[in-house]
């Protein structure tokens, strides 16, 4: 199986780029199946039923979330509702929707767990005791987006995890890391897929308002970028359907 996962996809234009560039590198590498995190797909962060819509119409199988999953309150309901769209597994016990779910394809079922780190993060449930628990009944094949601030929180769980499952890719920090691999027990593995969105940006907003409030430290209304060049970044997993463990890792950037 070719697993495709595309990092953050930020706002209205990382949305419309995903669109532009996804179907023909679907089609050009084979891939079987594709898993995006949508936290920021909506402009302004969080998400929306409109831009939930238009990534799985866009070609993508499953969304992922992070720490602005429940940005919008209106969309509360649309996290039970839609089984495409999954929020981190260790949020509390009462939060709407579900952190882990299964594609079944016939031949072969995939299970993705969403998990959020708590490293310079707001404080959630262990993501490792979550992991453990989640994965005592998870499909053979089963990989995870950890949304998670600290490299070294990522890269402790996956080797944590190597062995037991597939694939853990980090996301988050809108900065593709360059540590694609498959770890020694044959679990795929990057710290940070990157995001989708412009280029010119800090990770996709307007830099001269991010300077600003590293200057000054004041209050600043943040705004996306919506010209110029645009990157679409991600990682190719080849997992075995037989054995469930990862062939090989690879970095994509796409302009």
């Amino acid at each position: 199986m070719r697993l495709f996962a595309i990092g953050d996809v930020v706002g209205s234009v990382g949305c419309r780029f995903l669109r532009e560039k996804l179907p023909a590198f679907k089609r050009y590498k084979g891939i079987d199946v594709v898993i995006a995190n949508a936290e920021n797909s909506a402009d302004g962060n969080g998400v929306t039923a409109k831009s939930v819509r238009y990534l799985l119409d866009s070609g993508v199988d499953l969304l992922t979330g992070g720490n602005h999953s429940f940005r919008r309150r209106e969309t509360y309901d649309l996290y039970d509702e839609c089984e495409q769209l999954l929020r981190p597994a260790n949020f509390p016990s009462g939060a709407p929707g579900r952190g882990f779910a299964v594609l079944d394809f016939g031949r072969v079922q995939l299970g993705v767990l969403n998990l959020l780190g708590t490293v310079y993060m707001e404080a959630m449930d262990n993501p490792f005791y979550a992991a453990d628990a989640l994965l005592k009944d998870a499909p053979k094949m089963t990989v995870v987006d950890f949304h998670a601030e600290a490299t070294g929180e990522k890269r402790s769980l996956g080797y944590y995890l190597d062995g037991r499952v597939s694939a853990v890719w980090g996301t988050h920090t809108h900065v593709q890391t360059s540590d694609a691999c498959v770890l020694p027990k044959g679990t795929g593995y990057i710290s940070d897929l990157g995001m989708t969105g412009p280029v010119e940006s800090v990770l996709g907003v307007k830099p001269e308002l991010t300077i600003q409030k590293m200057r000054t430290k004041m209050p600043v209304r943040f705004a996306l970028v919506q010209e110029g060049p645009m990157k679409l970044n991600g990682c190719l997993f080849d997992l075995d359907e037989k054995t469930g463990r990862c062939r090989s890792a690879e970095a994509v950037e796409l302009r």
